[in-house]
């Protein structure tokens, strides 16, 4: 009789087919050159696995297997950073055990002998869900060399499985993606193009973007998983070199990536408007499209790009190092990453943008251009001394972002409201540290300071901070302005101009009528909420889905899905 454990280590949540009732697992057809393909249908996914579309069936499903002793891990898709402490903040790739998800948006779980919320959206769950403590560290594709052995040696089949069990999840969540991909192309865009009185086609690029050039890619990417998928032998499938050809045609979901915060807002507003909403609905009834709206649709693409890099790691982990693709998955795993990196970095930037556009808002009397013409990001701010040539000291809160050092003086009654008193453009000056002592060039002497000079050397900026260490840290942040103005340069990072002017066209919105003040540096976080004894925390639920403005990042919670058939495998077994 197998060991309750090694269920337990081994079963799968995401890579195994739906089961027929003969159970033969049933194929899924790829699309041909013509578009035509055979997918399941909403039908057909209701029949398989009537349970999964009822609301909350797949967090209720969850909670059983946890209160039955398994344990679930999810690995985080995004970075999750927080100021309450009732949430769990985490890193992209960072493995989380879920505790309990009956709530559909936010999860307990634990991480770095921590429990706390987070956001469901924000993780995808193991394919092969292991005992926590392996595999929660480490390169992927790598194991420790006490180990690696007896990893190889003791349970092969194990090992073989787990591999069968990723290529399984990488070529049925491609085939499911495809189907939504073409639902969209051909249950809302072609619907939308025969409504001209609804639409303008301005309209339609903003809402979709390039949705239909990503669709036409991945029916091609997918087309070439089909060929080197092993059918009788999935673990035998190399599958490397497909990520490795089409690297450079993943490089269309930036575009993508970067129009969808204006496509979310364009909705949101069609979608006040009650012909607009039983517009949309009739499309998804039409083209037969399993129950999610439309905005639920359009964030598939978005994660789906930042989770390759999960995929591919974990498909490492269980490819041995003689197995002919290894070096193929490697290389594919480094290169999927970067894109992500490229995507996960210019949505951060875009939550950024947000904030800085409501900070200008707060200032009074600002001049010149808007922060965003040439900045995406504050980087440090705090008090410091500016003394002038004439040895005038002038007490100033400085903000440093990317390109620029902006100085604001605080009002003498109120020290919430800040006056605009100039910028120092950053891309021409060079950090100089100052020894304590007389400056030369304005004869008197100087504690914990640092200058600012021009490359044309015609002017230069001298700074004072209160105490040592206010000091290296304004050191350190110069040196990290510069570091980041690089990277963006050679990611390529760039934020379009129609971003900026909604960024602050919605913060001009919302500052119309306010005071102008300042509470922090950036827009204050929402107010921290009291944790309830032990035995009540559950009951808290955090109030709001965090960057719900830009990034939902969650694909749709009753999509179809592989978990049933495993849990129904694993009934059984239970206790």
């Amino acid at each position: 009789m197998v060991a309750r454990g090694e269920i337990a280590r081994f079963w799968s949540l995401e890579s195994l087919h739906l089961v027929s009732s003969d159970g033969g697992a049933e194929s899924s057809a790829l699309a041909d050159d013509n578009g035509s393909e055979e997918d399941y249908s909403y039908e057909d996914l209701c029949r398989a696995n009537p349970r999964y579309l009822q609301p909350g069936g797949e967090q209720l499903a969850i909670n059983e297997l946890i209160s039955d002793g398994s344990v679930v891990c999810a690995e985080a898709l995004w970075d999750h950073v927080t100021m309450d402490e009732q949430e769990l903040g985490f890193k992209a790739g960072d493995v989380i055990q879920v505790l309990e998800a009956s709530h559909k948006d936010w999860w307990w779980g634990r991480s770095a002998d921590r429990e706390a919320w987070f956001p469901a959206s924000f993780v995808r769950l193991r394919v092969n869900q292991e005992e926590l403590a392996e595999g929660s560290s480490g390169t992927p594709g790598e194991e420790p060399a006490e180990d690696a052995g007896r990893g190889r040696h003791k349970h092969p089949e194990s090992k073989q499985q787990m591999r069968t069990n990723v290529i399984q999840e990488i070529m049925d969540t491609e085939r499911v993606y495809i189907k939504h991909l073409r639902d969209i192309c051909e249950g809302y865009i072609r619907q939308c193009r025969k409504h001209t009185a609804m639409f303008t086609v301005a309209q339609l690029a903003t809402i979709f973007g390039n949705i239909e050039d990503i669709y036409k890619f991945q029916r091609k990417f997918l087309k070439d998983l089909e060929k080197q998928y092993n059918q009788e032998e999935p673990h035998l499938s190399e599958i490397g070199s497909c990520f490795l050809e089409h690297q450079e045609g993943f490089a269309i979901y930036s575009e993508y990536c970067n129009n969808h915060p204006g496509a979310c807002a364009e909705l949101a507003g069609l979608m006040k408007q009650g012909r607009y909403r039983h517009f949309f609905e009739a499309c998804r009834l039409l083209q037969q499209m399993i129950d999610i709206a439309i905005d639920g649709f359009l964030l598939t693409p978005v994660q789906k790009i930042c989770k390759y890099p999960l995929q591919l790691a974990e498909l490492l982990k269980y490819t041995a190092r003689e197995h002919s693709d290894y070096r193929n998955i490697k290389a594919a795993y480094e290169a999927m990453k970067n894109v992500a990196c490229l995507i996960n970095e210019r949505k951060r930037k875009l939550e950024s943008i947000d904030k800085i556009a409501r900070w200008q808002v707060s200032i009074v009397g600002w001049e010149g251009q808007d922060i965003l013409e040439r900045s995406s990001e504050l980087i440090h701010s705090g008090e410091l001394t500016r003394v002038t040539r004439q040895g005038k000291s002038q007490q100033r809160t400085f903000f440093l972002f990317d390109h620029q050092l902006v100085a604001c003086k605080k009002d003498l009654l109120r020290r919430d409201v800040l006056y605009y008193r100039g910028s120092t453009d950053m891309d021409a000056v060079e950090l100089v540290d100052l020894e304590d002592g007389r400056d030369g060039a304005r004869t008197l002497g100087v504690r914990n300071a640092f200058k600012l000079v021009s490359r044309t050397g015609d002017e230069a900026h001298l700074f004072c901070a209160k105490k040592p260490e206010d000091k290296a840290r304004w050191l350190q942040a110069c040196r990290d302005e510069r570091r980041r103005v690089q990277e963006d340069r050679a990611m390529g990072m760039e934020i379009s101009e129609n971003q900026k002017k909604l960024a602050m066209l919605n913060a001009q919105k919302a500052g119309h009528g306010k005071s102008k003040g300042y509470g922090g540096g950036c827009p204050s976080a929402p107010p921290l909420q009291s944790l309830r004894p032990v035995h009540q925390r559950h009951v808290t639920v955090p109030a709001s889905l965090p960057q719900q403005q830009v990034f939902a990042l969650a694909e749709p919670k009753r999509k179809p899905s592989l978990f049933w058939h495993t849990f129904n495998k694993l009934t059984p077994f239970r206790k």
